[in-house]
């Protein structure tokens, strides 16, 4: 080669491949160990050039608009990169660069598959999730939000996604419009992405319960949650034909008192089954930041725990089903409800009471 030798042709040969979008959009650490120089990096990057500039510290590798996968991960390596410190990396490295950061909010959320946010391609902005410690700056299409407690990721396809309580949580919090809450948080639900319970404990560590674009849709949550919790367990009676049971009904002593509601009993066994889909709204006081509050005591616990004991006195046996083992375990849930009712049969027997609908 000679001075008049192109750059591009100078260049070392760097495996692209078309359909990998981590050969496409590279960090200029990760350029760097694959032998092309800054200023090498800066030449193909002028007007006309084959690379460009896509966020400070990396690079595209080709000269169209960027894809919703190559934002995506350049948005994680802008994020992962390590501090100036720690920024030499070895010769060869092939890491994903994308340290601990992580995608949350609308851009998780699309990942993980909610219809309601759209393509990946069409979001404006991708959020990353850091360390606070880390010195970042929002820039371009990427929103940088820090925390001092950094979620276990999960991974979609190859990218570190957080889980979509957090991804929820993130999104809700920049969201003002009661309507677009309520879509989201209904569609979690409904479609089985996570449980009203986990949700609203999210929301409630990052302090957006009390936000009114927030209070109505955690309503329509914990309705979308406890009807697919109940058709859960009516398809859960009619596959194992499990005895048909009286559904929805109140509890009360003959001339007495109520002894409260339970969603499925069966007269003849003295068994009752209660879903427990609650989400206390909590407060969290105490420590200041996202985590390690002190949570106040939940008083509809303790009123759902003295009911199962008065009617266990009584010698009706409550069942307490989750949201989320009737959605993980049907089958077991099923087996705990015939064991109970198997038993019955060894028990001394109940004492009458009233079965009224509710």
């Amino acid at each position: 080669m000679t001075q008049n030798t192109p750059l591009s042709a100078r260049l070392p040969r760097l495996p692209l491949h078309p359909g990998d979008v981590t050969q496409r959009v590279l960090s200029a650490a990760q350029l760097r160990a694959r032998g092309v120089s800054a200023a090498q990096t800066s030449a193909q990057c002028l007007p006309g050039g084959p690379w460009q500039h896509l966020l400070p510290g990396v690079y595209l590798l080709n000269p169209g608009p960027p894809t919703g996968q190559e934002r995506l991960h350049g948005a994680l390596l802008y994020a992962g990169r390590p501090p100036v410190s720690a920024r030499r990396s070895p010769a060869g490295s092939t890491d994903a660069g994308y340290g601990e950061a992580m995608v949350t909010g609308v851009a998780a959320l699309a990942l993980h598959g909610f219809t309601s946010v759209g393509e990946l391609g069409a979001l404006h902005r991708i959020d990353v999730l850091v360390a606070r410690t880390r010195r970042l700056r929002s820039t371009r299409f990427v929103e940088v939000l820090r925390t001092a407690s950094m979620p276990v990721p999960v991974r979609v396809g190859e990218v570190p996604v957080a889980p979509v309580e957090r991804a929820l949580a993130d999104a809700v919090a920049g969201m003002a419009e009661a309507a677009d809450v309520r879509r989201l948080l209904t569609e979690a639900v409904r479609d089985g992405h996570c449980e009203p319970a986990s949700v609203v404990r999210e929301l409630s560590e990052a302090k957006l319960l009390a936000r009114p674009a927030v209070v109505g849709a955690v309503d329509a949550l914990l309705a979308e949650g406890r009807a697919v919790a109940e058709a859960r367990l009516y398809a859960m009676v009619r596959e194992y034909g499990l005895p048909e049971p009286v559904w929805n009904v109140e509890l009360r002593l003959p001339g007495g008192p109520g002894l409260g509601g339970v969603d499925a009993y069966w007269p003849d066994h003295a068994v009752a089954v209660e879903l427990d889909s609650r989400a206390p709204r909590h407060a969290v006081h105490g420590v200041s930041g996202r985590r390690g509050g002190r949570v106040q005591e939940d008083p509809q616990w303790s009123a759902c725990a003295a009911k199962r004991e008065h009617l266990d006195r009584l010698g009706v046996t409550v069942v307490r089903l989750t949201p989320r083992k009737l959605r993980e375990a049907l089958d077991q849930q099923a087996t705990v409800v015939r064991t109970a009712l198997m038993a019955a049969a060894d028990r001394e027997p109940a004492a009458y009471v009233m079965v009224l609908p509710r």
